[in-house]
Formats: structure tokens, C-alpha cells, sequence
């Protein structure tokens, strides 16, 4: 069983990774803000037959409002910041940023899960921390609003994964889900009205591609968390990296330099301290490997969710 689910997280961030190329593609030419409003567009009605699986009584009002709106908040910002990133930044520095979310997990789950650090993982953070630093190079290469952007990102995407760790078993998942997919719908919608550009059928197709394997890789990823533990599942999203690394050769003439190289090293190793840690039992609340899915994603399913369903007698 544990080999399946390695078998199945690898295709699911296979998939995923596929998903941020049609988005650095389409970010050559369209303003983030209109990949995001038609992608959530396109993900409602994949979104709504998940959904409806919901049978948890209740309605869409929130039982913590504060911190649905914290969450919401910080899922559409996370994808905003992240589709910008995508479209600007070589693939592998995009992802060598993002992979900082587990250290910043680690730092906010002191403040909102009351979590104790101990002095090893506060090293892995720091050590990490200095491989983010390797990766930018401060004084020796310029830092874009692209480079910010991927930061933003891990920085939302980690607050709205500590926050859900927080909450998540009080609220319904049709509010948990719901809330950030209208959010991107709306906020993007409102800015679509100064960026519009007209998309032929073939460009729109690829957005539908975009939507369709966030749903594709989150179906994979709930059979991947099914049929393994999380301490090995987790891991796998590093995967990701040698994806961006040939994605970026062959689609877009990239290449990873070597402080890219040799900061994503750092940062994954201390990832996998952490997962590692947590996965020994020193953690009470292990938010990292609780953190089962792509926040910068529209329309991304609860993973969680679909697996307590499973649990169930």
C-alpha cells in the first residue's frame, strides 16, 4: 500500500506541476487576475459535484467568521501572488520559494495553535530560512516583484493551512471550499475590467486545463493520503522540482542556476527535517503534514474532508 501511494502523490504533483505551466504559458499574455477569474469560473461546476458529497448538516454560515475570513483572505491573495509568480519567474526559483511553506507552517503554528517548537525544528527553520536567502542572492541579483510574489505566496499559503488546522473540524467543507473560490471569482472579476484581454478558444481550453487537473491531481492525491501515511505522502511534492527543472529546459529555454540548486536543496532538506519531526510523534499538532493540499489552486478540493468521509463507520 505504501508504495501505491508514493506511485499516486508522484502522478498527483506530476499533475499539478502540468497545472503551473499552462499557467506560466497563459502569463505570458493574460494579467494573473483573468487566469484566476475564468479558472475559478471553470472550476464551479467540477467544485459543486465534490460538494454535494457534503452531507453535513448546516448552512454556509461560518461557525468561526474571523478566521473563514482570514482563510479566504489569504487563499486569494496566495493565488494571486503565486499565478504572478509563475508567469514571471523561472519554474524551479518559483517553486524553490513556495517549498519555504513548511518552515513558515512551523513559525505560525506557534501564535494560532499554541504549538511548542523545539530547538530542533527552530533550526530547521532557520537553516531553511538561509537556503531561501541562497535562492535570492541579496546584492547579487536583482529582487523582483516576482520573487515577492513567490514569498506572498508560501507566506498565505502557510497562514490559511495553520488556520484550517485550527478550525477545520468545526466548519463544513462547502464553506471551507466555497468561500475562497467566490472570493477569487469576485475580487478577480472586478479587477478583470482594467486587464480584459479577448482569449481565442485554444488559449480558454488551456485554463480549462488548468481547472480540470487541479481536480485531477486533488482526486489523486486523496487516493495517494488513502493508501499511505502522511509522512510518506508529503514528502513527494518535492517531486515537483525536478518537473519544474525539465518543464523549464525543454517548454521555456530555462535553466537552474546553481544558488537555485543549491538553495532548494536547503530548503527541501529542512522540509523534510520538519515532516520528519513531526511524523516521530514530538509534534501534538503536526500542521505541516496536515497540510494536504495546494492552496494556490482555485477550486482545489479539501483533501482532509475526503478522507474523514472515508474513515467513518
Amino acid at each position: 500500500m505504501a508504495l501505491r501511494g508514493i506511485l499516486l502523490s508522484l502522478l498527483a504533483f506530476a499533475v499539478f506541476a502540468t497545472h503551473d505551466v499552462f499557467i506560466k504559458y497563459l502569463g505570458a499574455h493574460y494579467s494573473a487576475f483573468q487566469l484566476i477569474f475564468f479558472s475559478s469560473l471553470l472550476s464551479f461546476p467540477l467544485a459543486t459535484l465534490m460538494l454535494m458529497r457534503d452531507s453535513t448538516a448546516g448552512t454556509l454560515r461560518p461557525v468561526n467568521p474571523g478566521w473563514i475570513a482570514l482563510r479566504t483572505l489569504s487563499s486569494s491573495m496566495g493565488a494571486i501572488c503565486a499565478f504572478y509568480a509563475f508567469s514571471v519567474l523561472p519554474l524551479a526559483q518559483v517553486y524553490a520559494l513556495i517549498f519555504a511553506m513548511p518552515l513558515l507552517i512551523t513559525v505560525l503554528s506557534i501564535p494560532i495553535l499554541k504549538e511548542k517548537v523545539s530547538v530542533h525544528r527552530w533550526s530547521a527553520v532557520l537553516i531553511g530560512l538561509a537556503g531561501v536567502l541562497v535562492v535570492l542572492r541579496p546584492g547579487s541579483s536583482e529582487f523582483t516583484l516576482g520573487h515577492a510574489a513567490a514569498l506572498a505566496a508560501a507566506c498565505f499559503a502557510a497562514l490559511g493551512s495553520v488556520i484550517l488546522r485550527r478550525v477545520g473540524r468545526q466548519e463544513r467543507s462547502v464553506v471551507i471550499m466555497l468561500y475562497p473560490l467566490l472570493t477569487n471569482f469576485v475580487v478577480s472579476g472586478i479587477a478583470l475590467s482594467w486587464v480584459y484581454k479577448p482569449m481565442p478558444i485554444e488559449h480558454l481550453g488551456m485554463v480549462g486545463f488548468i481547472a480540470l487537473f487541479a481536480f485531477v491531481a486533488g482526486l489523486l492525491l486523496i487516493a495517494a493520503y488513502n493508501a499511505a501515511e502522511a509522512a510518506i505522502v508529503a514528502p513527494m511534492q518535492y517531486s515537483q522540482i525536478i518537473w519544474a527543472t525539465l518543464f523549464g529546459y525543454f517548454l521555456f529555454s530555462e535553466t537552474i542556476d546553481t544558488p537555485t540548486l543549491i538553495g532548494s536543496s536547503i530548503i527541501i532538506a529542512s522540509g523534510l527535517y520538519i515532516v520528519f519531526r513531526e511524523s516521530s510523534g514530538k509534534s501534538a499538532n503536526t500542521p505541516v503534514l496536515r497540510t494536504r493540499q495546494r492552496s494556490h489552486s482555485p477550486g482545489a478540493m479539501r483533501v482532509s474532508f475526503f478522507l474523514r468521509r472515508k474513515k467513518k463507520p
